[in-house]
């Protein structure tokens, strides 16, 4: 039996960029014949859809407004939907997993913190770190930043990218000794290109996917352009 999961998508409530709801993509993804998926919308530091004037635990709430809404529709059609961040630094992508609302509202100092010293506190508090699209070309990317020895994986297939930098991806988690993932990077309905992760066993929670990757228990990937 295998089980397929969407390991990076975008909602219109929590990213500026997103074409769905989250009730639209727990539809759309169930429709397609996926287990689960991780939503993981632009963080404050990114393309997000939220207002950065508003007081910080209410940013919050809102950011994490597009997983509410595909979580209580997931479970209603039978889709495990779990929630993930994709953390930004200056074009330099990271997505991060096993942390929650209620965590995102006790630590508003990340905002202030250096990206390493960032890195540094997800693993304190017990977080999964991917590096996506690593080598991704776009015009508000001016850097591209490595960090081989702060990362659990990289994310070597990506709808979005340009099958070179899926290439060059693949070097990089070759390199380092890097367990490698794929997601769509889904932001609406607009395409049918996939990346997803396969497993043996069905994911229940977050917890259950950051269990198999860093275990390397991956049973294969999937990248269809």
């Amino acid at each position: 039996m295998e089980y397929i999961y969407e390991t990076h998508c975008h909602t219109s409530q929590g990213s500026a960029c997103g074409r769905m709801t989250g009730e639209e993509l727990a539809r759309f993804y169930k429709d397609a014949g996926y287990d689960g998926v991780i939503v993981t919308d632009h963080f404050f530091n990114g393309n997000c859809a939220v207002d950065p004037s508003l007081p910080w635990k209410k940013k919050c709430e809102l950011y994490c407004a597009g997983y509410r809404d595909a979580r209580r529709v997931g479970d209603e059609i039978g889709l495990t939907v779990m929630f993930g961040i994709e953390y930004s630094y200056f074009g330099t992508d990271l997505l991060i997993y096993g942390l929650d609302e209620d965590w995102l509202k006790a630590h508003p100092e990340i905002m202030d913190m250096y990206v390493k010293d960032f890195m540094r506190f997800v693993y304190e508090n017990g977080g999964l770190i991917v590096h996506a699209h690593p080598f991704r070309k776009a015009s508000y990317i001016d850097t591209i930043r490595l960090y081989p020895y702060d990362v659990d994986a990289v994310e070597v297939y990506n709808a979005g990218n340009d099958p070179k930098a899926d290439e060059r991806a693949n070097w990089y988690a070759d390199s380092y000794g890097l367990v490698k993932v794929a997601g769509s990077d889904r932001h609406g309905v607009y395409s049918e290109e996939r990346c997803a992760v396969v497993f043996d066993e069905k994911l229940e929670s977050i917890e259950d996917y950051m269990r198999l990757v860093r275990a390397d228990k991956i049973k294969r990937l999937i990248c269809e352009r």
